[in-house]
């Protein structure tokens, strides 16, 4: 993750929570059922899991009412700090990292991660699989909740359209972060040895799901 996406977290770690839970209007549809995707994300995890970009915790704590043991790694230390402050529990380790940078780690059946996959390039993407296709075992799993698209016209369509609403910062969001599409990440997953599956959440977020073979 880039020095400029980390000082906007840091920036945005007051105010996330306020964000997701529907109330900026730009934002609405993006986060529009963030209850309910993270609910299925720590549904679809098994034994114990690395979670990428936890942000504040909420998947965090899902994860763990769920009785997973959860290896945190997040690189912003405001967004640390909160979960922190929200969670205590001896089943979750807080380590600083990102997804191509962390510590060497054993035993991990799932890795997970919500809004934040976007956050790395095409090419860091398919990097980060190969490394997690290591990582992981027989029926390991990783499950990722994120705005992608169908096709790249579908994210032209989605740019144009967030122009027409007004809403100026989530087109520029749009055309500067790295949202990919679903035949690009459908060929990395099973190029690095995973069965992949994409369902759709909302009008921008997926919930991908990938089983090691």
């Amino acid at each position: 993750m880039g020095k400029e996406f980390l000082y906007i977290f840091e920036e945005w770690a007051k105010d996330y929570d306020q964000t997701v839970s529907g109330k900026d209007e730009e934002y609405k549809e993006v986060f529009r059922g963030y209850d309910d995707i993270l609910d299925t994300v720590a549904r679809a995890s098994v034994g114990k899991v690395l979670e990428f970009g936890a942000g504040t915790g909420n998947l965090t704590a899902k994860l763990l009412d769920k009785g997973h043991e959860v290896i945190v790694i997040e690189p912003s230390i405001p967004m640390r700090e909160i979960a922190q402050q929200k969670l205590q529990s001896e089943r979750i380790e807080f380590v600083d990292g990102d997804f191509l940078q962390y510590p060497s780690l054993e035993n991990i059946d799932s890795v997970v991660s919500t809004y934040a996959f976007h956050h790395l390039t095409d090419q860091e993407k398919a990097d980060a699989v190969k490394e997690y296709g290591k990582l992981l075992g027989v029926n390991g799993k990783i499950v990722f909740a994120d705005t992608m698209y169908e096709s790249k016209e579908a994210h032209y369509i989605a740019i144009e359209d967030a122009k027409k609403q007004g809403f100026m910062q989530l087109a520029k969001d749009l055309q500067t972060e790295y949202y990919t599409t679903i035949p690009y990440l459908q060929t990395v997953f099973e190029d690095n040895g995973f069965t992949v599956s994409f369902k759709r959440s909302n009008q921008f977020v997926w919930i991908l799901e990938a089983i090691k073979l």
